[in-house]
């Protein structure tokens, strides 16, 4: 009898101990919103988004996305295509920071830096899949552990893609920890080509960039601390021009962060508005935070994606809504820290047309 007690109770222990612990036996799947001709595909592997199915201006269907066939292939991923950054995406200089005292130290993934939530961050962990609808929503959660990362406290995460209307597609990101103060800056790592995947450089299409000043770098891509207006430099884009116009005055390409005006007013800042001429594509962005890094796919370098097609560089541009690179590090920068109690919120708002 006593044995048999030991036995249920060792099978119990072991079932509760999955059941609250084991989540990387979770199941990988894709996920399809779709509405029209309009389509976006979602793995739960790093939420990361797969395909955005768009037609151009004489209704030809294209995949405007950078990414690969196999799920595999994004689990030994090093460019982040689609990804869902965090806990803090962009970087982090010398792989430490300091809050309240207490100095965390993170892992080193980027030349004696941390990048995108570190080496393995949130876009290397599997979801889960808490609501879907096909015509509607897909929202998917994280659980993220106190020192995931070298992170402080346990951090609950929330994602949720989503159609409004026939032709914009939100994220909504949110985080809320729950018992120690923590940075987060989470963002969404899309590769975008409006010509299509497969189409070539994207040094041809136009893009207006919604942001005045921007974060200069070093030479790892660390803010020095100063904010910098763009007018009179190559990384003026207040005014609708082709990315590739100046890009001789931007050695290796744009990878930089821009602080977004607000000058409606609104709740929602606008962010990008980009244009391909051959399809007739634009895509508009909002957000409700300060910056957006542009990032013109400069390490790419014979990638192989979708179909077989190679990519290489300037293949995709990245608009990475967020909070200005390195903030926990810079006190006159927007802060990225999170109090228990308090909750992140991170919205984008895309809108797809074609003419």
């Amino acid at each position: 009898m006593a044995k048999n007690s030991f036995f249920y109770f060792f099978a119990f222990f072991t079932l509760f101990l999955c059941k609250n612990s084991c989540r990387a036996t979770e199941e990988v799947k894709v996920y399809e919103l779709k509405k029209g001709d309009f389509s976006v595909k979602i793995t739960n592997y790093g939420a990361t988004v797969l395909s955005v199915i768009l037609p151009d201006k004489n209704g030809k269907l294209d995949d405007v996305v950078l990414g690969y066939d196999s799920i595999d292939d994004y689990k030994n991923d090093t460019t982040y295509f689609g990804g869902l950054i965090g806990r803090v995406a962009n970087r982090i200089g010398g792989a430490k920071f300091e809050l309240n005292g207490v100095e965390y130290k993170l892992p080193a993934n980027d030349h004696g830096n941390t990048l995108h939530g570190g080496s393995k961050g949130f876009s290397s962990v599997i979801w889960t899949v808490e609501d879907f609808e096909e015509d509607s929503h897909l929202t998917l959660t994280y659980n993220s552990f106190d020192g995931e990362q070298g992170f402080p406290g346990n951090l609950s995460v929330e994602v949720t893609y989503m159609f409004i209307e026939t032709n914009k597609l939100a994220l909504i990101m949110q985080a809320k920890p729950h018992n120690k103060a923590t940075p987060v800056n989470l963002a969404s790592h899309s590769y975008w080509n409006l010509g299509g995947h497969n189409s070539g450089d994207i040094l041809s299409q136009t893009i207006q960039i919604f942001g005045s000043k921007i974060t200069p770098v070093n030479d790892k891509l660390i803010p020095n601390g100063e904010i910098t207006p763009v007018k009179g430099t190559g990384f003026d884009f207040l005014q609708p021009r082709t990315i590739g116009s100046k890009l001789s005055e931007i050695p290796g390409g744009y990878d930089i962060n821009y602080v977004l005006d607000n000058t409606e007013g609104k709740h929602l800042r606008r962010v990008a508005i980009v244009q391909e001429s051959k399809s007739g594509r634009k895509m508009e962005l909002w957000t409700n935070k300060p910056g957006v890094q542009f990032y013109t796919s400069n390490m790419l370098d014979n990638v192989k994606g979708k179909g077989g097609f190679v990519y290489s560089k300037y293949a995709a541009l990245c608009l990475e809504t967020q909070g200005f690179p390195d903030s926990v590090n810079h006190p006159n920068f927007p802060s990225q820290i999170v109090n228990p109690g308090k909750t992140y919120k991170h919205i984008m708002v895309y809108r797809f047309t074609a003419s």
